[in-house]
């Protein structure tokens, strides 16, 4: 279970918090631009735009969790059990795994419009990375610095939303998390008006009771209502650590603690990581569970017309100042 996020105060930032219940060693991952990526049925690419995002590097491939590219381009996987549906190959198709799908359109598309085509004639194809890791079932939000979709891929074919909100979460499909906003269309940052009797002398005897009815549990579709009215009301100063830090106070309002969210298999979901990346500038910042010290990664800081992989190790490790 996740969230992803895009925010705009004044720079455009696009970030996720990752919520499992295990780490697979992620690891902060540049690729730079002549790195071969060799997809299964499409060929080598050799020429693309260089990215940074959160990756699993597996025999020096990048599976990357989330990524934005060069241009500001930025695209998160998200998990969608029991919906999301990879097929057989289909000739005359750009025939894509899942897991090379991030780096296919970020490689090669600058802007949301872009990607767009490049949908047109993708086919999500049902091959694994290995035996020993099958696909994930995902949907994916691409989001540049004017807008924002969702891909899911369905029994009946791959869709693709509009994203006025630039959030999203997990099951259900993007569309009904969309239409369920309407029944929060009464939460306020202000105080309500006493509608209930107004001829009652009703107290407002605390702030935060516009708020009244927003969902404060860790289903997807609370998670999902919760951060639209975050991301949303959100109020910053025009700086970049102001914005930085406010990215991740809204990620902290869908944050998964240890211990409050149980999977079938005894184990707890919670919050591995939190990431925000100013697109404008490919500055990945990010925090893990055990660490609240943001640590920031900077794309045009490293050789991007190299073809080795650029990898940062987690500093999981708490960072605490003591003053005396």
């Amino acid at each position: 279970m996740c969230t992803a996020i895009t925010y705009a105060p004044h720079a455009h930032y696009f970030g996720r918090n990752l919520d499992l219940n295990v780490s697979y060693h992620e690891q902060v991952t540049i690729t730079p631009r002549h790195y071969p990526f060799n997809f299964r049925r499409m060929g080598e690419n050799t020429n693309h735009y260089a990215m940074i995002g959160m990756a699993t590097v597996v025999q020096d491939y990048p599976l990357y969790y989330e990524a934005t590219n060069e241009k500001g381009l930025s695209m998160a996987g998200l998990n969608f059990p029991g919906n999301a549906v990879f097929k057989l190959e289909v000739d005359g198709r750009d025939n894509v795994s899942p897991f090379e799908f991030i780096p296919w359109i970020l490689g090669q598309c600058a802007t949301v419009e872009e990607a767009r085509a490049r949908l047109e004639k993708i086919h999500l194809v049902n091959l694994n990375f290995s035996d020993a890791l099958p696909l994930h079932p995902l949907h994916w939000i691409i989001a540049d610095k004017q807008e924002s979709i969702v891909v899911e891929p369905m029994a009946d074919g791959l869709r693709v939303y509009d994203n006025p909100v630039g959030v999203l979460t997990n099951n259900p499909s993007f569309e009904y998390q969309l239409f369920n906003l309407n029944d929060y269309r009464h939460v306020s940052t202000k105080l309500p008006a006493n509608t209930f009797a107004p001829t009652l002398n009703l107290d407002a005897y605390c702030l935060g009771l516009g708020g009244q009815g927003l969902p404060g549990d860790l289903s997807s579709t609370s998670r999902f209502v919760r951060a639209t009215f975050a991301t949303f009301n959100s109020i910053c100063e025009p700086t970049e650590a102001s914005a930085v830090g406010q990215f991740f106070k809204l990620l902290d309002t869908v944050l998964q603690t240890r211990g409050l969210n149980e999977a079938e298999d005894g184990t707890y979901e919670y919050t591995i990581y939190s990431s925000c990346c100013n697109v404008d500038e490919g500055i990945y910042y990010y925090r893990t569970y055990d660490n609240n010290q943001i640590t920031a990664v900077s794309l045009f800081n490293e050789p991007l017309d190299s073809e080795r992989l650029i990898t940062y190790h987690l500093q999981h490790e708490q960072q605490i100042h003591y003053e005396n």
